[in-house]
């Protein structure tokens, strides 16, 4: 699987909480910080509104492709 990396601007107190919480489970703060964004997909794949903007947001997509493809 590929890897894309990504700059994230934590404040003072959430950069020492994670690095706690790092440390506090055995793991490196990339680990944690992946292990935090496939929670936050999973509860967004949950969550009926996100959905329903997600579905919006493909039909419009598709909309324009169809007219480009014209």
């Amino acid at each position: 699987m590929k890897q894309r990396a990504f700059t994230v601007r934590l404040d003072s107190d959430q950069a020492k909480d994670l690095e706690a919480v790092a440390a506090a489970d055995g793991v490196s703060i990339a680990e944690e910080i992946r292990e935090a964004v496939a929670d936050r997909i999973k509860a967004r794949r949950k969550d009926p509104a996100f959905q329903a903007r997600i579905r919006s947001i493909i039909d419009q997509n598709q909309q324009v492709l169809n007219r480009l493809a014209e």
